[in-house]
């Protein structure tokens, strides 16, 4: 319970503080900016140390709000791609695929309200590295929210 109180806490501080600490990040510079008809998102991660790091793992999820039928899971078959930062050694993320969204064929009942829902593409997880931002380029419309991920006590497996 506590190591999920810590993860979201990580998480909602992570929020509150990206879109300020990413306008002034130092290795940003070396990014260019989005190109046309796409958006740069960037996640500052919160600092820990590199000892720690390893036990942690960032989950990026593309997706964007839109109108369902409430009952039928819907997914857009878009992923998030790595892609090398020439000249730099650092990696960025760019959403690509498709933006048209695929359904279950569940039958909604007549006269049934739209629902907005975030609706998603294929999750990437990546290694945690609060040294350097995490810069993804989107499609205009797209969003791309977050996990951190921590790892629980490791054991020993015993033999039979």
């Amino acid at each position: 319970m506590r190591n999920r109180l810590t993860q979201f806490l990580a998480i909602g501080l992570a929020l509150l503080n990206a879109g300020a600490l990413a306008a002034g990040h130092p290795e940003l510079k070396a990014f260019p900016d989005a190109g046309e008809g796409m958006e740069r998102l960037v996640i500052v991660l919160p600092h820990k140390e590199r000892g720690e790091e390893d036990g942690f793992k960032v989950e990026l999820t593309p997706g964007k709000m839109m109108l369902t039928d409430g009952v039928n899971l819907m997914r857009l078959g878009s992923t998030i791609a790595p892609r090398p930062l020439e000249g730099w050694g650092y990696t960025y993320y760019e959403v690509t695929g498709s933006d048209v969204a695929m359904s279950t064929l569940m039958a909604a009942p007549e006269g049934g309200q739209k629902v907005e829902r975030f609706v998603t593409g294929t999750p990437l997880l990546i290694p945690y590295n609060s040294r350097l931002p995490i810069v993804v380029y989107v499609p205009r419309g797209y969003e791309v929210r977050y996990r951190i991920w921590s790892a629980g006590v490791s054991r020993k497996a015993e033999r039979e």
